[in-house]
């Protein structure tokens, strides 16, 4: 009888089905990437002309973005390897709730540089306090809910939600210039992104928390299905599926290409940028 009464208890309280949730996904992921790649342009053209306009200026833009890129993946990385999914739901919520208290991400006229402080350091202090938290999160998105994708869905491949964030990132680079810089002032287009990225934290805290009841639900099924067909003690419990470690596989000439072809990537663009700047006014 009790154990039937838990079961009823965590069923009142089940995920949601499995075909909503690797929908919510997708629709998460897309709307993040988004986010992450409009904010950019966005945060740059409120900031360029109090900085004189310089192109070591976007150049130091796009550096505090890419350092808060790889962050935010590492920080996907190591909540991917945690046993408790409560603990990556609750971590990752509290994050959320905390970057919405910091919202809007528009820039006060009083952040406006006085000639005397650096310029460099003060740029990245102004983008660390309006965007730091959120850029971080964003950039987070993508693979911290394939990995749970790949842990609801064990026997489905993530990467088309990876296709789906790229979607989202070219559409948001097309979207700005040609739609959201023409109509809107800057004052409302940190409002409308700010508004935007509440709609994102209830998303992925509603995805973040039906994935730990999702292994709340697994336990159960589990258990139950041990006591009727009295399984081995032999056999593992299903609480946590972990991801499939092909890292053994893995060989470290691939592990090298992974750093060095992205890192010649950011150079590239780095340079490029940089390049074209010289003789083209800076501007996202």
């Amino acid at each position: 009888m009790t154990q039937r009464t838990s079961t009823a208890a965590i069923l009142s309280r089940a995920p949601l089905h499995p075909e909503r949730f690797a929908y919510a996904c997708a629709a998460t992921i897309f709307l993040g990437a988004v986010l992450l790649f409009q904010v950019q342009p966005m945060i740059g053209k409120m900031v360029l002309p109090w900085f004189g306009g310089s192109p070591s200026v976007w150049t130091t833009c796009m550096l505090f973005f890419q350092v808060l890129l790889v962050g935010g993946y590492a920080y996907a990385d190591l909540l991917g390897r945690w046993r408790s999914r409560r603990a990556v739901a609750i971590v990752h919520a509290i994050l959320l709730l905390s970057t919405v208290c910091l919202l809007p991400i528009t820039p006060d006229a009083v952040w406006k540089p006085d000639g005397q402080a650096n310029p460099t350091w003060y740029l990245l202090l102004l983008l660390g306090v309006h965007v730091g938290l959120p850029y971080f999160l964003l950039a987070s998105t993508g693979p911290l809910l394939q990995n749970w994708f790949a842990r609801v869905y064990p026997q489905r491949s993530p990467y088309r939600l990876y296709a789906l964030s790229n979607a989202g990132s070219m559409g948001a680079l097309l979207s700005y210039p040609f739609l959201v810089e023409p109509t809107l002032n800057t004052v409302w287009q940190g409002w409308m992104w700010s508004g935007a990225f509440v709609l994102f934290a209830i998303m992925c805290i509603g995805l973040a928390f039906s994935f730990q009841r999702q292994s709340n639900l697994e336990q159960s099924t589990t258990s139950n299905s041990k006591s009727k067909k009295k399984l081995t003690s032999s056999q593992s419990t299903e609480q946590d599926k972990p991801v499939p470690n092909e890292g053994a596989s893995i060989s470290w000439a691939h592990r090298v290409l992974w750093i060095v072809l992205p890192a010649f990537a950011c150079v590239m663009l780095l340079a490029v940028t940089n390049y074209l700047c010289q003789d083209v006014a800076v501007s996202p």
